[in-house]
């Protein structure tokens, strides 16, 4: 009997150290991606384009636009670059620990969607560091340009932005789901102590 119990504890830890492999893959490959796919359409942008060139792939609607931000996302606050260097590098040490940490009780959503965040934070790093004459002095590659509604939308961003801001995004809706998921198991709960009680009402008649 003890034997059994022992196998059914290792087969139990062992898909749980199976699942375990699989979302720290997912989550790893995720981050690999977007600060891959971030750095591969940067180094398109500059090796295809003039600073300041802009084509359009659909003539006043999304325009390839290549810029320099010295700022954070869509080029908001460009005279304090280390303090967004300082900013990204706490964010992303600080994402990138909880989702190793916490990997194992995280839901799937929550995972990818900080994947997202600290892959973006990445990419935009490598800029910030490495894309200029000296360390730490760069700037970052931006290159996405909707131009369709200027007057709502002037910024110039590119796939690392996009990544952290699809990450929030996600967040977001894992609150939702979340949420939902509680509401759900609350429900459940009550229905279950008042059929528990129904067949206690029964078995006393």
């Amino acid at each position: 009997m003890q034997e059994m119990q022992n196998h059914s504890r290792s087969v139990k830890d062992g898909s749980v150290i199976a699942v375990n492999v699989r979302k720290a893959a997912l989550y790893i490959g995720v981050l690999l991606l977007v600060v891959l796919l971030d750095q591969i359409t940067k180094l398109l942008i500059v090796n295809n384009f003039e600073l300041g060139e802009s084509k359009p792939l659909i003539e006043g609607v999304f325009h390839f636009t290549y810029i320099l931000n010295d700022g954070a996302a869509f080029g908001m606050l460009s005279d304090h670059r280390w303090v967004f260097i300082v900013l990204s590098s706490v964010a992303v040490v600080g994402i990138g620990t909880y989702l190793v940490i916490r990997s194992q009780k995280i839901g799937t959503l929550w995972g990818v969607s900080m994947s997202m965040i600290v892959g973006g934070g990445v990419g935009n790093m490598i800029d910030r560091l490495w894309n200029g004459e000296t360390f730490g002095d760069g700037a970052v590659i931006d290159f996405l340009d909707f131009c369709a509604f200027p007057n709502l939308w002037s910024w110039i961003f590119n796939v690392a932005d996009a990544a952290v801001c699809i990450g929030a995004g996600l967040i977001v809706l894992a609150v939702i789901v979340d949420e939902i998921k509680e509401a759900r198991r609350k429900k459940a709960e009550r229905f279950a102590i008042a059929d528990s009680n129904a067949a206690e009402d029964e078995s006393d008649d």
